[in-house]
């Protein structure tokens, strides 16, 4: 009975700051799409990559929303939505291919963001080179 509650009650939570992030972005751009929406529409989006780009792309994406998951501040939240939004426009209106980070961009980022995109960086060398990856290696 005690985990129906709680349930129930972190379910209007997340609704709750699904809305109110939705109209914070409304007032700024657009509306924001639910986090398990723009999770599909990204992973859709990157059908018309290819295969090398679709396959880094698939696992940064599943990995960064499985690490934000658990999320509850709703400014994070607003800003990691606002964040993919943005890129899944990019990748739909094929700009990804010109796209550069800015060093306004760049200056922005935390330590831990700068060395997520520097193994990001290191593992698409990786999958360009042919080389198998670290979490291939560690399956072996």
């Amino acid at each position: 009975m005690n985990s129906q509650i709680i349930h129930k009650q972190s379910k209007a939570v997340t609704t709750q700051i699904i809305k109110r992030a939705a109209s914070h972005h409304a007032k700024t751009k657009e509306a924001l799409l639910p986090p398990l929406m723009l999770y599909r529409r990204i992973l859709r989006a990157h059908r018309m990559l290819p295969e090398i780009q679709r396959s880094v792309g698939d696992k940064y994406v599943k990995n960064e929303f499985k690490l934000h998951k658990s999320t509850d501040n709703p400014l994070h939240i607003v800003g990691f939505l606002t964040s993919w939004q943005d890129y899944l426009h990019m990748v739909t209106n094929g700009e990804w291919q010109e796209g550069t980070l800015s060093r306004s961009a760049l200056d922005k980022m935390s330590p831990q963001q700068v060395g997520q995109l520097y193994e990001l960086m290191k593992e698409t060398e990786r999958v360009y080179s042919g080389e198998a990856s670290v979490d291939d290696k560690d399956k072996k």
